[in-house]
């Protein structure tokens, strides 16, 4: 018992860090679970890799006014990625491209923008930190900022429900009844944003993206029901975040490619034995029903 402890909960109780860094990923397992979910079911999920991309330039010119501010930083990241989601809506409805191009080439924009304002405003160093971030290093301000988006996303999923499923399962129905659906999609991507943005000061802009989607991904091979699916996703996120920083203390390794790297092993587990939509439980299946 004494070395489960040792193993497992000493981190914890003795370090403050290990604490609000356990705290912050409770939080974005909240917000991001959820949205990544909703991004899977929309059959947007490279939009999740866009929109973190997206958000960059915002983030690089808060850093060349403020430095490392938290409120600068998050305020120009989630001006940039609403701008982009924006940008990217008037380009496919006015013209012949397509939503997912039109995602594609502006993040690509948005990526090298930003990449060029941090490298000539600042240092690898901080391009670094904006793009991997770290975990261990949350203040109580980057806490307070996660742990908002967590709250704000929740009610307002809570009070957007149905429309939003309804729109991402059958948005054909939804026009027809009169309902604008539109409205909801825009509210939804701005989700999207916000919990980009609260993400990318404790995991990075790369890493964000990482714990919003494979959770998500990964609960659609476990189950068939959506209730089941949004519980399951926060649970992957939750306990990839609790696995990523015991693998970090104990072995000295980055918390926030551990912590990806976790829920990517969780993924590849669930590729083969998920019941639901695993490789190996559907072999057996098609074996059954052959004999």
């Amino acid at each position: 018992m004494q070395h489960l402890y040792d193993l497992l909960v000493s981190p914890f109780v003795e370090f403050g860090f290990m604490r609000r860094a356990l705290a912050g990923c409770l939080a974005l397992a909240l917000g991001s679970g959820p949205i990544g979910l909703f991004l899977v079911m929309r059959r947007m999920s490279l939009m999740g890799d866009a929109m973190s991309h997206a958000v960059l330039p915002g983030a690089a010119i808060g850093f060349m006014f403020a430095g490392l501010s938290l409120p600068a930083m998050s305020l120009g990241g989630f001006f940039a990625g609403v701008l982009v989601a924006l940008l990217a809506g008037l380009a496919t409805r006015f013209t012949s491209i397509k939503e997912d191009a039109s995602f594609a080439a502006f993040y690509l924009l948005s990526l090298s923008l930003g990449v060029l304002l941090v490298s000539k405003g600042g240092s690898n160093v901080d391009l670094m930190h904006i793009l991997f971030g770290s975990v261990l290093a949350v203040d109580d301000a980057a806490l307070y900022l996660v742990s908002g988006v967590a709250t704000v996303t929740l009610l307002t999923l809570a009070i957007i429900y149905r429309p939003l499923l309804l729109e991402s399962l059958d948005p054909v129905y939804l026009r027809a009844v009169g309902a604008r659906g539109a409205w909801w999609h825009l509210l939804f991507l701005m989700l999207v944003v916000l919990n980009l943005v609260a993400g990318f000061q404790s995991l990075g802009t790369l890493m964000a993206v990482g714990l919003m989607m494979l959770p998500a991904i990964t609960s659609r091979l476990w189950t068939e029901r959506i209730e089941a699916m949004l519980a399951l996703a926060v649970a992957i996120a939750f306990f990839s975040g609790l696995g990523g920083l015991l693998l970090s203390y104990h072995f000295e390794l980055p918390s926030g490619p551990a912590i990806i790297l976790l829920a990517g092993v969780v993924y590849l587990l669930s590729l083969l034995f998920a019941p639901v939509g695993g490789a190996l439980p559907r072999y057996i299946r098609a074996r059954h029903l052959e004999s």
